[in-house]
């Protein structure tokens, strides 16, 4: 099984309008609201490919009563902790141009009752699962280090465990040592202080986490693919082009199906094709982290892995 970890949804609101002027009364087209959060995209990529997942974390209130009906709509199996405060919206206008504005809410505070309540039930559900996948940012008054204690304590069960985070919660995390994490450019550099101008740069830092104990490093490069670092082997994955229509989730799609292969048992050059179709297929899709399994399958034969 996969547990997957979200612990700072939301629900995503998505106005199309004209424009957006400043100081203006402006009136939405349509308005639609959706389960929002990376790892609830990462749940819905692994649940439409039929592997037995379940997302857990924080909801509270209507937001969050409204998310869990959704999640039953979709078939996704969810088992979280409620907590007092309101989950929180995130809000996308997508004006004429095709330009998206985004703003995202912070999210409620936990409670330490509460973050006590959640690790009781992340280590029930650890004994379940064969890969934990955590996704996103952190909820207010949860610490950087939160990432990193949940990682330790998989690493004891001998569980592997997939970090897809940034900033402090990136650089705590990786100090647990999770078996897998991904980063795109901006990540890295930001997480280093060095610029990434060329290939051999991205192995470069490929090289450095290695030693820090990570095993599996993919370095998200766009449109262009990525290069992937697992044990002391590269590969450069080169994707097709495709019609871009919301590239939003396009990474979360790939850590599911990193997620699906793993947990099937592919060999790492069939694990990096599913997962960049998986990719490939949301950027194809109007809806954010949703992926058409026909698409997927089609695309698979398109994707090039070379080892470096």
């Amino acid at each position: 099984m996969i547990l997957v970890i979200n612990l700072n949804a939301s629900v995503d609101k998505k106005y199309e309008i004209k424009d957006i002027q400043k100081g203006k009364v402006m009136r939405a087209r349509s308005v639609h609201n959706t389960p929002g959060g990376k790892g609830l995209h990462v749940a819905n990529v692994a649940t439409i490919l039929n592997e037995e997942c379940i997302v857990t974390g924080f909801l509270g209130g209507k937001s969050g009563e409204f998310i869990e009906e959704k999640l039953l709509d979709y078939g996704i199996k969810s088992d979280f902790v409620k907590i007092s405060g309101e989950t929180r919206d995130c809000l996308a206008f997508i004006t004429d141009d095709s330009a998206q504005t985004e703003i995202l809410e912070p999210g409620p505070e936990i409670t330490n009752e509460e973050q006590k309540n959640f690790i009781n039930k992340y280590n029930d559900l650890v004994e379940k699962a064969n890969i934990i996948v955590a996704s996103g940012s952190l909820p207010k008054n949860v610490s950087n280090n939160f990432y990193r204690n949940l990682i330790e304590y998989a690493n004891k069960k001998d569980k592997k465990f997939f970090l897809d985070a940034s900033g402090g919660a990136l650089r705590e995390g990786i100090k647990g040592k999770p078996y897998f994490i991904k980063p795109n450019k901006d990540e890295i550099e930001a997480l280093t202080g060095r610029r990434i101008l060329c290939e051999e740069d991205v192995v470069n830092e490929i090289k450095y986490l290695s030693e820090k104990g990570i095993e599996f490093i993919s370095i998200s490069l766009g449109e262009n693919g990525s290069i992937v670092g697992i044990k002391d082997k590269v590969y450069k994955i080169d994707i097709p082009k495709v019609k871009v229509v919301n590239p939003v989730g396009s990474g979360d799609a790939y850590v599911g199906g990193i997620a699906v292969a793993m947990e099937r048992g592919y060999d790492i050059v069939n694990t990096l094709k599913l997962a960049s179709a998986c990719g490939t297929a949301n950027v194809m899709e109007k809806e954010t982290g949703f992926i058409d399994k026909y698409k997927v399958e089609n695309l698979l034969d398109k994707i090039v892995v070379k080892e470096l």
